[in-house]
């Protein structure tokens, strides 16, 4: 089995591949720790995987979090190094041409999001990332990376708010019964989940009109992300919803460097 790792700013997903197809058997999702050591995030996940660890024939990872992508390399040559590995960080292939003024400024994940997201549709795509901050990654119908937008996300957005205004508090992120709220939790809930709904779909009517007038063509925009479930029913542009991309994306790229 592919033992694939996404260590990202606010949570670690992890997930275990079927190794005779491309079906994720389980996944997991914890919060994660900046100041978590390579024996605690060792602990971690095989408490996580269970008895899924003794099946393990190959493992793909990444991480955002530079001080965490030092603790996962100690515990991938400690405590796996038997096992073929990669980990995407500049010199990995993946396979994707990235169009941009500074390559070495686009993160890992946002690499193998467009690996994945070119691998299920072979035609332009916008990635909507409803993480710590919001991302939407613009890719051509060849799997090139062109670019994208950052927004601050969903709960960043909700920390701040209640941070800065004394009458405000943090909520439940959920629907509220209507968009004109009756009370300060409803107020807050149609702002948070309206507000970031009109947000991404102004957004992503730019782009794919941009996008159209140089590369014709049809955009699938797709949707990932521990937060994407919260807008994806108010939302008008998003297309699909892909929980799993980021891992999907390191299967592909574990298949590629290993053959």
């Amino acid at each position: 089995m592919l033992l694939a790792i996404d260590i990202g700013n606010t949570n670690i997903t992890v997930g275990v591949y079927d190794p005779a197809g491309d079906e994720l058997v389980r996944d997991w999702r914890m919060r994660t720790e900046p100041r978590m050591t390579a024996d605690e995030l060792s602990l971690t996940m095989r408490g996580l995987i269970g008895g899924y660890a003794e099946r393990i024939t190959g493992i793909a990872a990444l991480s955002t979090v530079p001080a965490l992508l030092r603790e996962l390399r100690v515990m991938l040559e400690r405590d796996w190094d038997d096992l073929p590995r990669v980990v995407v960080e500049p010199g990995v292939r993946t396979g994707v041409p990235l169009l941009v003024d500074n390559p070495k400024e686009v993160g890992a994940d946002r690499v193998i999001n467009t690996l994945a997201a070119h691998h299920l549709h072979a035609t332009n795509c916008v990635v909507v990332d409803f993480g710590t901050s919001t991302n939407i990654d613009v890719i051509s119908a060849r799997g090139e990376f062109l670019g994208g937008v950052f927004a601050p996300g969903i709960e960043i957005s909700l920390d701040a708010l209640a941070a800065r205004a004394a009458q405000l508090r943090k909520v439940e992120l959920a629907a509220p019964r209507s968009v004109i709220g009756k009370n300060t939790v409803e107020c807050l809930q149609s702002g948070i989940l309206y507000g970031f709904a009109g947000q991404v779909d102004g957004l992503v009517r730019r782009i794919v009109e941009e996008l159209g007038a140089s590369r014709p063509g049809p955009t699938a925009v797709l949707a990932t992300g521990g937060l994407a479930p919260l807008v994806l029913a108010e939302s008008e542009t998003i297309d699909h919803h892909v929980p799993d991309l980021t891992l999907q994306g390191l299967k592909l790229v574990f298949d590629r460097n290993m053959g």
